[in-house]
């Protein structure tokens, strides 16, 4: 029996909330039911599209290994002086997921332009060393890595629902670019620092207009 995982993530570009890391491990044999219900790159597909296949693939795969990322974990790899960022960040947690599921081979969409740069760092942090690994830009296109894919998006759906029952309003996408989550931040980032990354550049210009203004205002 050959065990095949593909792995990816959700969540990485958010100033708010969680990233999730997700291995969907499969028989090989059992690929061409992941085809079938049509798992492909989770951000082609409906919100309610994605709940559907999500429930659909945990009843293919063999094994779902996920790991969040949380904001404070976040901001120490990008920010931090333990000489980590983002990417190797996700590299150690990819390295984990493998390490816990031990397939023959692992499929993984990666995020760092230097491929072969990255798939040293991971390796010699594996220790389940008989795995074949690829590594691919857009990795989405195999069905196990979209698969994947789609049970991480669920995962930081279902978390940024969460966040809004906890601060009883809308954070938006959670996303930079999206005026609701800017707003957010703009009046609440005081009063929830916990769910938000403080590391990225989108929330520091904000916190630093808040206090130029304040100085002018003084």
């Amino acid at each position: 029996m050959v065990l095949i995982a593909g792995i990816d993530e959700a969540g990485r570009g958010p100033v708010i909330g969680s990233m999730f890391l997700v291995g969907v491990m499969c028989k090989e044999e059992d690929l061409p039911k992941l085809k079938s219900i049509g798992a492909i790159d989770s951000k082609l597909l409906t919100h309610k599209k994605r709940i559907t296949l999500s429930v659909k693939i945990r009843k293919i795969a063999k094994e779902i290994k996920a790991v969040r990322l949380s904001p404070a974990e976040i901001d120490a790899a990008v920010d931090g002086d333990n000489g980590l960022n983002l990417n190797w960040l996700e590299a150690e947690k990819t390295a984990e997921i493998i390490n816990a599921l031990k397939p023959d081979k692992a499929i993984i969409d990666c995020p760092s332009p230097n491929i072969k740069d990255y798939t040293s760092y991971l390796k010699r942090r594996l220790t389940h060393k008989k795995v074949e690994l690829v590594l691919e830009h857009q990795a989405e296109r195999y069905e196990i890595v979209g698969a994947a894919s789609i049970v991480a998006k669920v995962l930081r759906e279902e978390e940024v629902t969460r966040i809004e029952k906890h601060v009883g309003q809308s954070i938006g996408s959670g996303y930079p670019s999206n005026p609701v989550c800017q707003k957010f931040l703009r009046d609440c980032h005081d009063k929830h620092p916990e769910i938000i990354r403080k590391s990225w550049s989108s929330y520091k210009r904000i916190i630093d207009g808040k206090k130029q203004k304040s100085l002018e205002e003084f």
